[in-house]
């Protein structure tokens, strides 16, 4: 996928803001409690349309400072529409929003220059070295020469760059290509960072690198942090909260932890027996008041309980009858599971087959 990068600054061609587009937002969940943070972002009903085709349809969505918010699609889903609009690049056909308090119908020159994007095309200039391409964009967006030489060199340091920052970038990996470009979105320090599959392309080991970086610039420095992917492993391990969108909606939004709790009520656990259960063992189990319902295992018993709440409960009752347990292993369900139940429940058979395709629009 090629995003593009288009934007301006002072009418000069920014790299920096994204290009590109998908499907819309609607939350299928009650909404949050009032929060005593004031939304970093506010989408307040956003419809986008081309054409024909409904890009974003009603999109309702507060994003908070010092989390990192995933939004979480398929090809096609509306993402990279939604990142163009908060950043000004497109105009809701209906709807508005607002980035820390500019109107990005109004104001979009204003969002941009305080918010950063880091596309899935770096769009690096080979010509000039790491530092060089920093210093650049620095420059274009009005800060100081020495200024902006201390931060290039700082921020390539900081992500791992500063033995090669005098080097030209042509020849980089695609690893060190998106440590420089997501160096660069951060370059006028935004208090919104907006990422679109940032880590496309890259080996295990540049993905991990990258992904520790996004989590630490939003907790560590309390930026808004907008990761836009498709890559279910990446959005696990930085998720503060996420928007699960499809066909231009957001089907849900949550911590993974209230979804988790909203999905599954009940809590599934293994009993860890070095046997299988014997059937007397099972029948009892099944007669317990905190049981739904169970069924042997391999290593023991798989036991399906009525709530969270009830673990200590069975932990109790078991110690109480002297059945010797080696370990009680809960099962968490995953952020695949989570994506794939919210797809079922909003009856979507088709979304599952592109979660790992890029975006299409």
């Amino acid at each position: 996928m090629d995003l593009g990068t288009i934007g301006s600054i002072d009418g000069a061609h920014h790299p920096d803001v994204i290009a590109g587009h998908g499907p819309a937002v609607s939350p299928a969940l009650p909404p949050p409690p009032p929060s005593p943070v004031t939304p970093s972002i506010r989408i307040m009903g956003i419809t986008r349309r081309f054409g024909e085709q409904v890009a974003l349809d009603d999109v309702s969505l507060d994003f908070y400072p010092g989390e990192v918010m995933v939004m979480l699609g398929p090809n096609g889903a509306g993402k990279t529409t939604t990142v163009r609009v908060l950043n000004g690049i497109l105009t809701p056909d209906e709807g508005n929003a607002t980035v820390l308090g500019y109107d990005v119908r109004a104001h979009g020159h204003e969002v941009r220059t305080v918010t950063g994007t880091l596309t899935e095309n770096a769009g690096l200039d080979d010509r000039l070295t790491a530092r060089e391409n920093l210093e650049f964009t620095a420059r274009i967006r009005g800060i100081r020469r020495k200024e902006a030489t201390e931060r290039a060199r700082d921020l390539l340091v900081r992500f791992g760059m500063g033995d090669h920052m005098d080097r030209r970038i042509h020849g980089f990996s695609t690893g060190q290509r998106k440590r420089i470009a997501l160096a660069r979105a951060l370059i006028h320090d935004p208090a919104v960072l907006f990422l679109d599959e940032p880590t496309s392309g890259l080996d295990p080991a540049a993905t991990r690198a990258v992904v520790d970086l996004i989590g630490s610039l939003a907790h560590e420095q309390g930026r808004t942090v907008v990761l836009a992917t498709h890559f279910l492993g990446e959005a696990a391990r930085v998720a503060d909260r996420l928007s699960v969108m499809h066909q231009g909606r957001i089907r849900v939004t949550g911590q993974p932890e209230e979804l988790t709790r909203q999905y599954w009520p009940d809590l599934e656990v293994l009993l860890v027996l070095q046997q299988p259960a014997s059937p007397d063992l099972v029948h009892l189990l099944v007669e317990l008041p905190s049981v739904l319902r169970a069924e042997t295992a391999p290593e023991g018993a798989r036991v399906h309980l009525r709530s969270r709440d009830h673990l200590p409960h069975l932990v109790r009752d078991l110690a109480t009858r002297e059945i010797p347990i080696f370990e009680v292993r809960p099962h968490t369900p995953t952020l695949e599971d989570i994506y794939f139940e919210t797809l079922r429940r909003h009856g979507v058979a088709d979304g599952a087959a592109d979660i790992s395709s890029p975006e299409a629009w």
